[in-house]
């Protein structure tokens, strides 16, 4: 693969975060992720408590730190379980380019209705909106920043086949944004495909997060690392018992000052040895919130409730 480092940067500074209103278990999307789990240990009303309280606690150390976090406080009594993951259905660009996404759940598609563009569209330039939705209607979807893994430097989008993440709607997206793709196969150890890239691996500045245990094929695990030394990625490996505690689901990202942290969720730091954690901190610095209820019953973690904001500001 032929890689090329471009002006893009790789982190950004500004975030947007959205605090749910109806968090819960969606068995839209149960028979295909297998890191969601309803373990009937708490009523519903307690499921959306203690969501709320995780959210508010993480949210609040990224601003503590110096992140610019937007809030979007999503409406009391909306339809969708899941919409404290943004970043599944839109991704911004530096060029000013948006891109909405096509849902494998029929019930998280009512989260593009949302106020979020308007209210992004006061404080950001958006000068192109690509609406890949339509592919919906042919069964395909490409689920954001969960489907892919951007390395926005190298302009490389890395994606792990499943019935969330479709070729042909990748293909049009890298095509669009001028990315090379990279598509894997990654399964977890019942050998059922992973449903998202982002709880396989995470790319930073200068360092890529990875289960290699995941990788189907030892040629694609090859081709992978090859494509790291190639764009100058130290590789730190997890297992796959680590990658199950979400220690694969982390991202980059960095203070107003210019300060650069990695963002996970507690369960996925306490899954980390000490060498692990010494080599992360040799290149960031680390961040992390409880999120046990979000994780448990949503399946998706820290990187999930990140969706990040590339697109230039308004004068």
């Amino acid at each position: 693969m032929e890689t090329k480092t471009t002006e893009f940067e790789q982190i950004t500074s500004n975030i947007l975060m959205v605090r749910p209103s109806n968090f819960g278990f969606n068995w839209d999307t149960a028979d295909h992720n297998s890191f969601q789990k309803d373990d009937r240990r708490l009523s519903r009303k307690e499921i959306i408590k203690e969501a709320r309280k995780e959210f508010d606690t993480f949210s609040g150390l990224l601003l503590d730190s110096g992140i610019q976090v937007h809030i979007h406080h999503e409406k009391e009594g909306a339809d969708s379980t899941d919409s404290v993951f943004p970043n599944n259905w839109f991704s911004s660009h530096q060029d000013g380019l948006f891109v909405t996404y096509p849902m494998f759940s029929e019930k998280r598609r009512t989260e593009r209705e949302s106020e979020i563009i308007p209210e992004l569209s006061k404080t950001y330039q958006i000068r192109e909106h690509l609406r890949l939705e339509g592919w919906e209607k042919e069964d395909v979807f490409l689920e954001g920043t969960g489907s892919m893994v951007l390395d926005r430097q190298h302009k490389i989008a890395y994606a792990c086949k499943s019935n969330r993440t479709s070729e042909v709607v990748l293909d049009e997206c890298c095509d669009v944004l001028g990315y090379s793709k990279f598509l894997f196969d990654a399964v977890d150890r019942s050998g059922l495909p992973i449903y998202h890239t982002n709880v396989v691996m995470a790319v930073g500045t200068s360092f890529t997060i990875i289960c290699w245990d995941a990788i189907k094929y030892k040629k694609q695990r090859a081709d992978l690392k090859k494509a790291f030394e190639q764009t100058k990625k130290e590789i730190i490996p997890i297992s796959l018992a680590q990658m199950e505690q979400f220690a694969g689901n982390m991202i980059q990202v960095k203070s107003m000052e210019g300060n650069d942290f990695l963002v996970m969720s507690t369960t996925a730091f306490d899954s980390l040895t000490s060498e692990q954690i010494g080599r992360i901190e040799e290149h960031t610095t680390i961040l992390h919130s409880d999120l046990r209820v979000i994780e448990t019953y949503g399946g998706g973690s820290a990187r999930c409730m990140i969706a990040e904001i590339f697109l230039p500001q308004t004068n």
